[in-house]
């Protein structure tokens, strides 16, 4: 007689929003597999569904609402969870059947959730899994990069922004913690480290920057030390990961990463969030009015490593944003010459502060504007991508195509310069056949656009 072994209850995942919402969900995962769950790709095959929402811009609710609506209608058992967390009312007012409505990084929350869902089934293989799922485990991203976030929150209190309201004050973690979790995903065929968090440059301050033991010597929890750390971690065949710095405020310290981009430690590029330039407008935001300083401190980085990238977002039609202060900001966008760049029509967001503040920008004038900005910031990478033709780059691929009837094969990559998802590729026109998604390779500039390269591998 043999005893059928009942199969694992099944969870679907839908994840919304940044890639700090997207590394709760792996973390979301990763926990829910080590109690004995398996992945449902679909909602049919799924027994809960979750929903990570992002509450961030209105807009953004709405794309929740309209998520957990097809969850609702596809499966009917469906757990909330992430930045709309907090409105729970107005989740369950369109969908009352919810299972249950958690809020962001509320990983025991949301488990216990699931568990009353859909219980698992103990298992004595299972129950030795270690329970520490803040470690490298599920992966909603290619096996060749990952983010690592290495805190929760944020201390500013920027006017547009309700960050601080759904996910608290700034919370660092360990930095122990953070680079055993990195050096797991590296041996595990990381090649790119994205390194997130609300505010990085912040990171370590809300502990005082307190030491912890690393291998064999003390390390801060600085932004410093855990870049010089991670520039030095390599896989089995001693190769180092790209190591990629995001949300970086232009904090004084942040020199000081400069030299490790230029000693090849850290990947030659900085995402830093300006916002705006104008210095009315940034005092409105509650930002840091310094753009002079700004200039100076970008033309001595180029002067220390002439290869690093400069992206950041900015914001137009911010209310009482006047002409001059928008020409300002294209000015002073002439003079910075950042090499990627992002912009967004400011939308209220309920509870910011900015809702109240007089001379809102009619909706027409922020197209307007949106328009112009954008025409001038791809003028700018158009001429700075120009400047790359003839050099030869190291790109890291993401994708390999079929092989066309002349027997070529094509490959999309990124630079250096290219954070994915957001920024440029490279595309290559002729490709080994042995090349595989993950591998770094030297690549030939032949050509460019206003946001991508197009090359050919160069000779090894």
């Amino acid at each position: 007689m043999t005893t059928e072994i009942p199969s694992p209850p099944k969870v679907g995942m839908v994840s919304l929003g940044c890639p700090k919402a997207l590394v709760d969900s792996e973390r979301i995962l990763t926990r829910l597999r080590a109690d004995g769950y398996s992945m449902s790709p679909d909602y049919s095959g799924a027994d809960v569904v979750l929903v990570n929402t992002c509450g961030f811009l209105d807009s953004a609710k709405e794309e929740s609402l309209a998520a957990i609506g097809e969850a609702m209608a596809e499966n009917g058992r469906v757990i909330v969870t992430g930045c709309m967390g907090n409105e729970a009312d107005a989740i369950r007012a369109r969908f009352p059947d919810v299972l249950a409505i958690t809020g962001a990084h509320q990983y025991e929350s949301v488990v216990e959730a699931v568990h009353d869902a859909a219980p698992p089934e103990l298992s004595p293989y299972v129950d030795l899994i270690p329970q520490a799922y803040d470690e490298a485990g599920v992966k909603l991203t290619p096996r060749h990069y990952s983010y690592l976030k290495i805190s929760e929150g944020c201390n500013h209190a920027c006017a547009f922004c309700i960050i601080p309201a759904l996910r608290g004050k700034l919370a660092s973690r360990r930095i122990d913690a953070v680079l055993r979790e990195a050096e797991k995903l590296v041996q595990a065929g990381t090649r790119e480290l994205l390194v997130i968090s609300q505010d990085t440059s912040a990171y370590g301050v809300d502990v005082r920057h307190e030491e912890r033991m690393w291998k064999d010597h003390p390390v801060r929890t600085h932004m410093t030390d855990l870049a010089r750390e991670l520039g030095q971690l390599t896989d089995a065949q001693g190769r180092s990961p790209w190591v990629r710095l995001h949300y970086v405020y232009p904090y004084p310290h942040v020199d000081a990463v400069i030299p490790l981009m230029a000693e090849g430690l850290l990947t030659p590029y900085l995402d830093i969030p300006f916002q705006h330039a104008a210095p009315s407008v940034l005092k409105a935001m509650k930002r840091p009015a310094n753009e002079a300083k700004v200039l100076e401190r970008l033309r001595s980085w180029r002067s220390i490593c002439p290869d690093i990238a400069i992206r950041s977002s900015f914001v137009v039609g911010f209310p009482g944003e006047t002409e001059a202060d928008f020409q300002y900001l294209l000015d002073w966008l002439d003079e910075a010459q950042l090499d990627r760049v992002g912009a967004f029509r400011f939308e209220p967001v309920e509870g910011a502060a900015a809702n109240d503040l007089p001379g809102a920008v009619p909706e027409a004038v922020k197209e307007e504007r949106y328009a112009r900005i954008m025409e001038k910031t791809a003028a700018i990478s158009a001429a700075k991508l120009a400047a790359k033709v003839g050099r030869t780059l190291p790109v890291i691929i993401d994708e390999v195509g079929e092989a066309d009837e002349d027997g070529d094969i094509g490959a999309t990559g990124r630079s250096q310069a290219d954070a994915p998802e957001i920024d440029g590729n490279v595309f290559l026109r002729n490709a080994a056949r042995n090349l595989q998604v993950g591998d770094i390779i030297d690549v030939f500039i032949e050509d460019a656009d206003e946001h991508d390269l197009f090359g050919v591998a160069a000779a090894q």
